[in-house]
């Protein structure tokens, strides 16, 4: 039987303690994740897990000892995927580190159990699993509407509809700024080296720096504009192993769903999907 370990990434990319902030958001950038399992530097032994949102959440803190989590959740590597896919479903976390005799040697993410859904034949829908509220933003509100409504809301994306309430596009929290938006001092205030200055590494941080400083997004930037257009839907019907391989193919972590006469039903994440190993 296949496990945890066939399917895990190794070693995995960690950050150190003792360490500051800025030591993390430049890997994350670096590497182009959200998230990394924080390991003691004298032994190796795991201690923590930091994501992009942990920083700023307490963006006054520079230690990663006080940033980052440490009620964290892990998994054997010779557990099963359903063992894994119940852990994610639950907690709904991100990021799940594989120990072995104590040790860390692996990590596993909702992505890696997307391609096991989509080999699996399940009588399961897209509508079967469907888990939270949708929160949509209108395509004519102003970009600094959608930065504290995914904070408050605690959703990286949201489906965007017209003033007749079609789906017009989806933005994420990657898509917040444009090619050109490059903030210098942003990026010095965030410790992030010129070796790093790249696209997404932009997409990455800046969102959310500009939601912990306070900083204010120009009014004349509007979601339209920095949205993704006639974004791939599924159907409510949809099977979920069909789901899972658009989400895999397209390396997306939602995806809208629609209803019967073509609105909006809601939407479905990747750890939505991978629900349906909990409900064969």
């Amino acid at each position: 039987m296949k496990c945890v370990s066939d399917i895990m990434s190794t070693p995995p990319i960690v950050a150190v303690v003792p360490g500051s902030r800025n030591d993390a958001i430049n890997k994350m950038v670096k590497h182009r994740v959200t998230g990394l399992p924080v390991v003691r530097s004298t032994d190796g032994m795991l201690v923590g897990i930091v994501s992009r949102r942990d920083v700023f959440k307490r963006f006054d803190e520079d230690q990663l000892s006080l940033i980052m989590k440490k009620d964290i959740k892990t998994i054997r590597q010779d557990a099963t995927f359903e063992e894994a896919a119940e852990i994610f479903t639950k907690y709904r976390i991100h990021r799940l580190p594989v120990l072995s005799d104590g040790k860390l040697v692996g990590i596993v993410t909702p992505t890696d159990l997307l391609n096991v859904v989509s080999k699996q034949k399940l009588n399961i829908t897209a509508e079967d699993v469907i888990n939270t509220t949708c929160v949509t933003a209108h395509e004519d509100s102003p970009l600094s509407y959608v930065v504290h409504a995914m904070r408050i809301s605690d959703v990286p994306a949201m489906p965007v509809l017209n003033a007749g309430g079609k789906l017009t596009g989806i933005i994420t929290d990657r898509d917040l700024f444009v090619d050109q938006v490059k903030d210098p001092k942003a990026l010095n205030e965030l410790g992030i080296t010129d070796a790093y200055e790249s696209l997404a590494g932009y997409r990455n941080v800046l969102p959310l720096f500009y939601t912990a400083t306070d900083r204010s997004i120009p009014q004349e930037y509007h979601v339209k504009d920095h949205m993704v257009r006639n974004p791939m839907t599924v159907f409510k019907k949809t099977g979920v192993s069909e789901v899972a391989k658009l989400m895999k193919a397209n390396d997306f972590g939602q995806i809208p769903v629609r209803d019967s006469k073509d609105d909006l039903a809601g939407m479905v994440y990747d750890i939505d999907v991978i629900s349906a190993l909990c409900k064969k």
